[in-house]
């Protein structure tokens, strides 16, 4: 289970930092257009718009799934949560995030995936104490 742990971990750092770098895209690209000369006054407001609106749109979805991969590569309970509702909602994105969904759900609630996540988290509170 530890290495299928690590993969699901890299593969949704991976998949956010896509989304990260396709919202970074979109904005950079609506924003380029708008700049091109004689397209009037309200063209460029529009496309600037647009751009901020939909680019930071994917980077405000895709965040979280670069911190729950982190979060699960470091064994964190919440990271593990986390994965697990970031798993259902990709579930609609087709194929890919359906397919990385799956995997993570049937992963991470398999009852020894959560006892090493338990035993995790039992540790570092004991260190805490």
């Amino acid at each position: 289970m530890e290495k299928h742990i690590d993969v699901i971990g890299a593969l949704w750092i991976v998949w956010g930092a896509i989304g990260v770098i396709f919202g970074l895209f979109i904005l950079g690209i609506l924003f380029g257009i708008s700049f091109i000369p004689d397209m009037g006054y309200e063209a460029p407001v529009i496309l600037r718009t647009v751009g901020l609106g939909v680019g930071m749109f994917f980077v405000v979805l895709s965040a979280p799934e670069v911190i729950a991969g982190i979060g699960l590569l470091k064994r964190q309970e919440w990271g593990r949560v986390l994965v697990l509702v970031e798993a259902f909602l990709n579930l609609i994105v087709i194929p890919f995030g359906t397919i990385l969904g799956i995997y993570s759900i049937v992963i991470l609630l398999n009852d020894e995936t959560v006892r090493l996540f338990r035993k995790e988290h039992q540790k570092s509170e004991k260190v805490k104490k």
